[in-house]
């Protein structure tokens, strides 16, 4: 069961690892990425960042899709993370079974717009966050659990 899929662009650190992870239930986390599963480093870190008794998988975005819809991920209470919402996008709008888009962190870049303590969007990305919106995904805000959720088509 797919409990949340996550936009960090940190990936997976103390507050996925612990804050969220705990929060949801979650006993396996998929990390999205088509860079970290051919990057040692990245991976290593990611591993020793893991809660103890939670599984981590980390998985290119087509393979990440196709495992998801192929029903292999079913047994596991899941927590998805991706890096950026267009990563978010390509899972949330292939697989049916992701119904919640949480967005954490995404960085200031040249051309962004802020549209809340810790979410900077570009044009292309609004377009995205509306696209999952209509395909009836609920896209909301939230850096930790606690926090109030945000609709982010409300800030738009």
């Amino acid at each position: 069961m797919i409990l949340m899929t996550r936009v960090d662009c940190r990936l997976l650190h103390g507050q996925v690892a612990v804050s969220w992870t705990s929060g949801l239930g979650a006993d396996c986390i998929l990390i999205a990425n088509d860079e970290v599963v051919t990057d040692d480093l990245r991976k290593t870190t990611m591993k020793l960042a893991k809660p103890s008794g939670v599984k981590l998988v980390i998985k290119n975005i087509a393979d990440s899709i196709q495992a998801l819809n192929s029903g292999v991920t079913d047994k596991y209470k899941l927590f998805i993370v991706v890096e950026s919402i267009e990563d978010a996008a390509k899972l949330a709008l292939a697989v049916p079974a992701i119904d919640k888009v949480n967005l954490g962190l995404v960085k200031a870049r040249e051309g962004t717009r802020n549209i809340s303590k810790s979410i900077n969007i570009l044009p292309d990305e609004e377009a995205l966050i509306k696209k999952m919106a209509d395909a009836g995904i609920e896209v909301e805000i939230r850096q930790v659990p606690n926090d109030k959720k945000v609709m982010a088509v409300r800030v738009l």
